[in-house]
Formats: C-alpha cells, sequence, structure tokens
C-alpha cells in the first residue's frame, strides 16, 4: 500500500511540473488569460491524476476505463477554465500538441525524459 501511495505521489509531482505549464500554455491560448490561471492547470493535473487513479482501480485498464478518464479530464478542463466542451476539447488537443513539440525539441538535443525512447 505505502508504494502505492509514493507512485501517486510521485506521478501527481511529475505531472504538475511537466503538464501543468504545458495546459496553462493551450488554456491561455485558447480561452484567455482571465478563464487559464496557472493555478487552474495545476488543479486540473491533481483531481485529474487522482481522478484517473480511481478510474483505473474500478474500471481497469480497459477501453472504457480510458474514455471515463477523458471525460473526467475534460470536465476538469470545462470546470476550471469556465469553457464549454469543445474548448476544453480543443485545450487537450493543444496541449497533447504543444507536448509532443517539446518533447520532440528534447530529444533533438539529446535529452530524454521517457527512459531511452
Amino acid at each position: 500500500m505505502e508504494a502505492d501511495i509514493v507512485t501517486i505521489l510521485i506521478g501527481i509531482i511529475g505531472g504538475v511540473i511537466i503538464t501543468a505549464p504545458v495546459l496553462w500554455i493551450a488554456g491561455r491560448m485558447l480561452v484567455g488569460a482571465t478563464n487559464a490561471k496557472f493555478t487552474d492547470a495545476i488543479t486540473i493535473v491533481v483531481l485529474g491524476s487522482i481522478a484517473s487513479g480511481v478510474v483505473t482501480f474500478l474500471l481497469g485498464p480497459s477501453l472504457l476505463g480510458s474514455i471515463a478518464q477523458l471525460v473526467v479530464i475534460l470536465a476538469l478542463i470545462k470546470k476550471y477554465y469556465e469553457c464549454g466542451w469543445g474548448k476544453a476539447f480543443a485545450v487537450a488537443i493543444v496541449t497533447v500538441v504543444i507536448y509532443v513539440i517539446i518533447l520532440f525539441v528534447l530529444s533533438m538535443v539529446g535529452i530524454s525524459i521517457l527512459g531511452g525512447f
């Protein structure tokens, strides 16, 4: 049980450090600076990590579990960035695109944060 809590905490901290700034940038681009605050991005990442853990525990690593996780993340973006479902989906897509670009640039300069991939 202790290792599970440590793993969850490391995931949350890593998510806040890596994902929150990217989510914040995407949010500012699509919903504006007044609706997309950095603290909202941190809250989305923390609550999303916890909710994803709960969904995985309840539904397992399945297609249904993945869809439920996506809906939870989109609902969090919608709530905290005060936008509709379409904008929340767009923020999620732009977040992934920015994240992939950052990973590509880092790999071009010889830095890999994916453990050798």
